[in-house]
């Protein structure tokens, strides 16, 4: 059993990679085009909503397809991490309490893509593979 998730964990990672992605994109559409869900705000691009909005949706697509990855893991990194401690963490100490689990929890998993890479199935990598 070792051996099999040894064997699939840069494809596994990539997996994780692609389903947070998609999960992300979702927010900015949100803001941006008010899709999925209707936009809890007019959006404009030059505020901090707007600003939000776009790297969730452009990130994300980055983050999807693995291109850029490490760099824009840690910028969208450091824009949840920005999120939790300017929207949630004035509401309550606990991130239960002031609904800003997913963004503690989207920080520390971009950050963890920012070190380990896209895995197996990214553009980076496929760009890598070319150079060598």
């Amino acid at each position: 059993m070792k051996d099999f998730l040894n064997d699939w964990q840069p494809y596994l990672l990539s997996i994780l990679r692609i389903v947070s992605a998609f999960l992300f994109i979702q927010h900015g559409t949100q803001k941006m085009f008010g899709f999925p869900a209707p936009q809890r705000q007019a959006f404009e691009l030059f505020s901090m909503y707007g600003v939000a909005g776009t790297l969730e949706v452009f990130g994300g697509l980055l983050l999807l397809i693995g291109l850029f990855t490490r760099p824009v893991a840690f910028i969208l990194s450091g824009q949840m991490a920005f999120a939790y401690f300017i929207a949630h963490a004035p509401q309550a100490f606990w991130p239960l309490l002031n609904g800003g689990e997913l963004a503690a929890t989207w920080s520390f998993l971009f950050l963890y893509f920012a070190a380990a890479g896209g895995g197996a199935w990214s553009v980076d990598r496929l760009r890598a593979q070319r150079r060598a």
